[in-house]
């Protein structure tokens, strides 16, 4: 699971005579990752493709082009079938003709609908001023100019003009029509001038005689007819869609294999009657691959296993001497030439790393799109995915610890899982159906259903007789040892989840390099963490550690207290180490720093960073307590809140059924306080105002769930996991081959 699978780079040798078997059989297959060859080698050039390759590209563009005018999709695919080089040539040339001719129909249309619509627009302002369209041109002494613009501005600067002696002025909701005499010795262009810094924007009068209402209705006539003709033509192109979409995504398949077989041989290396192939395979599938060559074309292609990619200590790539019975291979040319392959050897195409095939059981896969938000792993290190599988959605769960949210979150993820076809919507529905488990199970431990302590009651109080349920989130105050405790258990499970870290990246470091690498690099980082909170955890030792820390986890009384209050949550008798083990930890961390520095003295200048990274996980606790102090708050408001007893033993009660008064009795406790008396007893006016807050509170509290609690452990996950050892930049595995949907060989 922390490594991908483990890869092999084969070789295909071969006559020229062969290769459009060779490639055919390849292809079927789908497990090579071809290599492409770069010319390296003297004597060999890039293969040409298979003849047919143009064509068959150009059909494809055509096949595509079509499908994108008729807005093809998969889900217009219908049953498998048999696509013949014959239905290419006849059906498809049919197709192609139907929808140009209804596409250029469409087109035209579309573009004398434009027209129409432009004309609407021009003419609509002058059918709002109600002059006709030929009184407002063809005048020897008049000016006329109409626009839009505020009347008043317009008519004193036109009366305010030099050179116009007599002015009319027309308006209707901000339409001017202004009708001005020139003087005989004014510009021509006087009426324009006098407008020019008022807010008028002048409009051309359209080519038209008569009423402009007229016109706009002839207009808004011919609009609906184009519009009907458009219709008409885009339900004959629907029509073409449904008899032609399964044909076409089955032809669009056909010439994809088609181009990618007929062009395979530019990625090979090619003489006149010979040809090699290179790429990568996973190394299991090695004998399969062999063998179905062999079955092909017999001895006339050699397959050889040239390389086989794992890791040791000096960061090489192992190149084992993997071919069966002599050292070399031979594969004959129907030229008569020979071309070696060798078995073992390290001549290859191209040094390339191998591709990763991440190699996570099906639980896991879901939660590789999170690895691969970052960046795929690279061959040579760990994929963290199956660490995101343990911690992410306890991380989350925790966070929101809910029942009934958390059954909401798995229903959510169910639909995306069930009703998607994309494999993006498909992982985050996994991801997201175990975030609602786990949030599911923490809701449970923590007794609460949508903020309510439903749960609490009547499951760990009514039916096994506890005195509280296991967990509590720490909002009231004869619970707040529970919120520190939460604080404290954030800063361990962030020290664990970093020594997993530092821990891949001092086995990454061996692996690659050497043990002293790996004790510089990465082991000093482990002795500065553990180090430095050993002695942090040392009551004797360091006297800034708040007491609380040494009580929640104590029960014997041995520990400090620091307020009567902070009593032991849970009794596990841990109150500190001892001040001998403090000393050696605090020993570890300087020795952990010396090293640092003699190994990378350009980070030592972040050895704080053991520190300060366990520290941020105690945004879990603050996260918890937010999103706590929500849901209680959205329950305040509809059900109101009384309180029983005082001072740390005080408790809250959520008036479900009815809210007593202050001074008596609920299971043997005095109500104290009425904090709210709560919208649903507020009679029934404020009851519908109470429906809306509390079904808008909780949407509210379930959608800021992802984008608090999710965020916030995503980023724990990226920037204080990964970045202790994770690198990514590895390459997909896509190996020559088609995965077939709408069309079949048989």
């Amino acid at each position: 699971m922390l490594r991908p699978e483990q890869m092999s780079k084969v070789s295909v040798t071969g006559s020229k005579g062969v290769m459009d078997d060779v490639v055919e059989t390849v292809h079927d297959c789908n497990l090579l990752h071809v290599t492409e060859y770069d010319g390296s080698w003297d004597g060999f050039q890039p293969g040409n493709p298979i003849d047919g390759a143009e064509t068959a590209s150009e059909k494809l563009v055509t096949v595509r082009s079509i499908e994108s005018i008729l807005d093809v999709d998969a889900e217009d695919a219908g049953p498998t079938r048999i696509v013949t080089d014959e239905a290419l040539e006849e059906e498809l040339g049919e197709i192609r003709e139907r929808v140009n001719e209804l596409e250029d129909r469409r087109d035209e249309i579309r573009t004398e609908l434009g027209d129409v619509e432009e004309q609407i627009a021009a003419v609509e302002p002058f059918a709002t001023l109600g002059i006709d369209l030929d009184l407002l041109s063809g005048y020897d002494t008049l000016d006329v100019i109409v626009g839009e613009g505020k009347r008043e501005a317009v008519e004193r600067a036109v009366v305010d003009a030099d050179g116009i002696d007599a002015v009319g002025i027309f308006s209707e909701d901000d339409i001017v029509a202004v009708f001005a005499r020139p003087a005989e010795t004014a510009d021509d262009d006087v009426l324009t001038d006098a407008l020019v810094g008022v807010d008028f924007t002048a409009l051309e009068v359209p080519d038209a005689e008569g009423a402009p209402e007229e016109y706009v209705t002839e207009l808004e006539h011919r609009q609906q007819q184009l519009e009907n003709k458009r219709r008409t033509v885009e339900n004959e192109l629907e029509e073409v869609k449904l008899d032609a979409a399964g044909f076409l995504l089955a032809a669009e398949e056909k010439l994809s294999i088609d181009v990618q077989k007929r062009e395979a041989p530019l990625s090979f290396a090619t003489t006149d009657n010979a040809f090699v192939a290179e790429g990568w395979i996973p190394t299991e599938e090695y004998t399969d691959f062999a063998a179905a060559i062999t079955d092909a074309v017999g001895d006339h292609a050699e397959v050889e296993e040239l390389e086989r990619a794992a890791f040791k200590s000096d960061g090489s790539e192992v190149h084992e001497d993997v071919s069966a019975g002599s050292a070399e291979g031979t594969a004959a040319t129907d030229g008569g030439d020979e071309i070696r392959a060798d078995g073992g050897g390290n001549v290859v195409m191209r040094d390339d790393s191998p591709p990763v095939i991440p190699n996570n059981p099906g639980v896991v896969k879901p939660f590789e799109i999170l690895t691969q938000a970052v960046s795929r792993p690279k061959y040579d290190e760990f994929d963290p995915t199956v660490v995101l599988f343990l911690t992410f959605p306890a991380f989350f769960g925790f966070m929101i610890g809910d029942l009934g949210y958390g059954a909401l979150y798995t229903l959510i993820g169910y639909y995306l899982y069930s009703n998607f076809d994309g494999d993006a919507f498909k992982s985050m529905g996994g991801v997201t159906i175990f975030a609602g488990l786990f949030t599911m199970l923490f809701g449970i431990l923590y007794g609460e259903f949508f903020g309510l302590h439903l749960i609490a009651t009547y499951f760990w109080e009514g039916a096994l007789g506890l005195a509280h349920p296991p967990m509590e989130k720490g909002l009231s105050p004869a619970g707040q040892s529970y919120a520190l405790t939460w604080l404290v258990v954030s800063i361990l499970v962030g020290i664990l989840h970093l020594n997993v870290g530092y821990v891949f990246d001092f086995v990454e470091n061996l692996e690659l390099h050497d043990a002293k690498h790996a004790l510089f690099e990465s082991g000093s980082w482990i002795l500065m963490l553990n180090g430095l909170w050993i002695a942090i955890l040392s009551p004797d030792l360091v006297g800034a550690t708040p007491d609380f820390v040494f009580t929640i986890f104590d029960g014997t009384g041995a520990a400090p207290e620091g307020a009567e209050a902070i009593h032991a949550t849970y009794a596990l008798g841990f109150n500190g180490f001892p001040q001998i083990v403090g000393l050696l930890a605090l020993g570890a961390f300087f020795l952990g720093l010396i090293l640092l520095v003699v190994g990378e003295p350009v980070e030592a200048i972040e050895f704080l960073n053991v520190l300060v990274n366990a520290l941020s996980y105690t945004r879990i606790a603050a996260v918890l307590l937010a999103k706590a102090g929500m849901a209680f708050t959205v329950n305040l408001l509809f059900f109101g809140v009384y309180v029983t007893g005082e001072g740390p033993e005080a408790a809250f009660h959520f008036g479900l059924g009815h809210m007593p008064e202050v001074g008596s009795m609920y299971h043997g406790h005095e109500v104290t306080e009425i904090m709210f008396g709560g919208l649903v007893h507020s009679g029934p006016a404020m009851l519908i105002v109470g429906l809306l807050v509390l079904v808008l509170g909780h949407a509210l509290v379930l959608a800021l769930g992802v984008t608090s609690a999710g965020l916030q452990a995503v980023r724990l996950e990226y920037v204080e996991f990964f970045g202790k050892f994770y690198g990514g930049g590895g390459r997909e595995y896509e190996p020559f081959g088609y995965e077939r949907r709408y069309t079949t060989e048989d």
